[in-house]
Parts: structure tokens; sequence; C-alpha cells
């Protein structure tokens, strides 16, 4: 008999096959740079509009002591509170508005390339943009109680370990900083991986979108395995892109005197697009070892 299968064994075979077909890689990269680029561009709109109504001299931006990070610390605290306000009237509005739009493009960008995805025209999978939005939008909401939690749990380190009436503990905090980081990573990693497959189980099953949420959760031990195994893998993938785009973006710095700042912004605008291009390659890698296993472990229910 055959060794079982590993969810990362098959992930090679599966880099190549989307390697293959570069148009799902360009439809990740469409959908999500077409809403990045706009809101990126209405941030930049927003944030000087706030410059220019507090101007950072105003503001003591210019004024940061960048040899003492304590003082410097305490610099920036006291800056954030003059901005907190205005900020906050900005992100009351942006923040709603992008989710919208975010979980509507998304939907439509992800029902695209699924559809695409089935080579076999007998097996056609259905193109659901509707169900496929609210499966996003239960994404986005255990994205955003994620990040809450997080910035929580940082909120409570901060206000532990560095207080005015005693010296701060530097160690402490980036022990804990380090700790719950990792470990909201690794949360992340061994739960979202049900709202990925979610949709697959809608198209595959045929079922609503609520009912295929509910039965990513009960997906049996030996599937569930796999793509845990998978989603680890891919998180450990996207830290690493990251950090060979910060590599690229630092290397030129020894020479800069001789570069240039232009050859500067270029290589690091280069480092930039390379890592989004690439996270989205794997963004799509990771969807196709999941309709693997999906057709796999499911493959009875999918036919019925």
């Amino acid at each position: 008999m055959a060794a079982p299968l590993r969810g990362t064994q098959s992930l090679v075979g599966q880099m190549g096959w989307v390697f293959a077909r570069p148009s799902l890689t360009a439809i990740e990269v469409a959908w999500r740079w077409l809403f990045g680029v706009p809101l990126l561009l209405l941030c930049r709109i927003e944030l000087q509009k706030i410059l220019v109504a507090l101007p950072p001299e105003s503001a003591g931006l210019t004024t940061l002591d960048p040899q003492n990070p304590w003082i410097a610390a305490v610099q920036l605290n006291s800056t954030w509170a003059l901005y907190q306000s205005r900020v906050a009237a900005v992100l009351c509005w942006l923040l709603p508005l992008a989710a919208l739009v975010w979980v509507v493009v998304s939907g439509l960008g992800r029902s695209l390339i699924l559809k695409r995805m089935e080579s076999s025209p007998a097996s056609s999978l259905r193109f659901r943009p509707v169900a496929m939005i609210v499966l996003q939008t239960a994404w986005l909401a255990f994205f955003a109680l994620t990040c809450w939690g997080w910035l929580r749990s940082m909120q409570w380190v901060a206000s532990t370990h560095i207080t005015p009436n005693a010296e701060p503990d530097l160690i402490g905090f980036s022990v804990w900083l380090i700790f719950l980081s990792l470990g909201f990573f690794t949360a992340w990693a061994l739960l979202s991986w049900t709202f990925s497959v979610a949709p697959l189980v809608m198209l595959l099953e045929n079922r609503s979108a609520l009912s295929a949420l509910g039965q990513s959760l009960r997906l049996g031990r030996p599937m569930t395995a796999k793509l845990v195994e998978i989603n680890m893998v891919m998180g450990i993938v996207n830290l690493a892109l990251l950090v060979l785009a910060m590599v690229l973006s630092a290397a030129p710095l020894p020479f800069s005197d001789q570069l240039g700042s232009e050859a500067l912004h270029a290589v690091w605008t280069v480092a930039t697009v390379f890592y989004f291009v690439a996270s989205d390659y794997f963004q799509v890698v990771r969807l196709k070892g999941f309709q693997e296993f999906c057709k796999m472990f499911r493959g009875r229910e999918s036919a019925s």
C-alpha cells in the first residue's frame, strides 16, 4: 500500500500547475490591486488633508529625538494624541466603505478564479458571486476579530511593561510582543483555513454559504489535518517572502551614496511589487491545494 499523502507533498506539483496558468495569478493580482490601489490613493488624500489642517511642525513630528527611542516614544504618544480624533473621524467612514468594497471585489475575483480552475467542462462549477461575497464577509469578520485581539494584547503588554513611574521593562516587553504575535499568527493559520475551504465546499457540493461554512468545520480529521498543514506552510511562505523583500530592499543601502535616491526608490518599488505578486501567486496555490483535497476526500459528496 502507498504511504499516506501529506498535505504539503503535492504542493510542488500544484505550484507548477498554477505557474503554467498565469491567468489565475493575474486574476488574483487584478482584483487585489483593483481594491488596494484606489484605497491607498484615498488614504493618501485624506492624510494630506489631515496634515494640512495640523502640520507636522505644529504637532511635533519634526522634533523627534532619533538618538533616544524612549524619548521618541513619548513624543510620538503626544503627537498621536493630537492626530487621534482626526484619524478616527476618517476611519469611521473609510473602514466600512473599504470593507464593503473588499467583500464585493474579492467575492467576484475568487468566484472567477475557482471557475477557471475547473478544466473539465463536465464538472464546471457554478458562478455564485453573491454566496461568495457572504463567505468573504465572514472571512473579513474573523480577520478583524483577530487583529482586534492582537491590538488589545499589545496594549496590555505596553501598559504592564512600559509605565511612567518605573524603568521600562524592554526585555519583558519584547518577549511578550514576540510570544503573542506568534501566538496570534499560529491561531490564524490554524483556524482561517475554514473560511478558505468553505467556498470550495459550497461550489463542489452545491450548498448554501452558511451550510458550507458549517460543513467546513466538520470535514473529518484526515482532511482537516492536511488543510491545516497547507495553511501553516503557506503562512510560513508568506513570512519568508516578506523577509526576502526586506532583504532586497536593504541590500543597496550600503551603496546609497553611489546609487542615489532614485535607484533606491526603484529597488524598493521592485521589491514591493515582487512581494505582492509572489504572495498572490501562493494564494492561488493554496486554493488549488484545497481544491484537490476537497475532491479527494469529498468526491462522493461533490458528485451527489
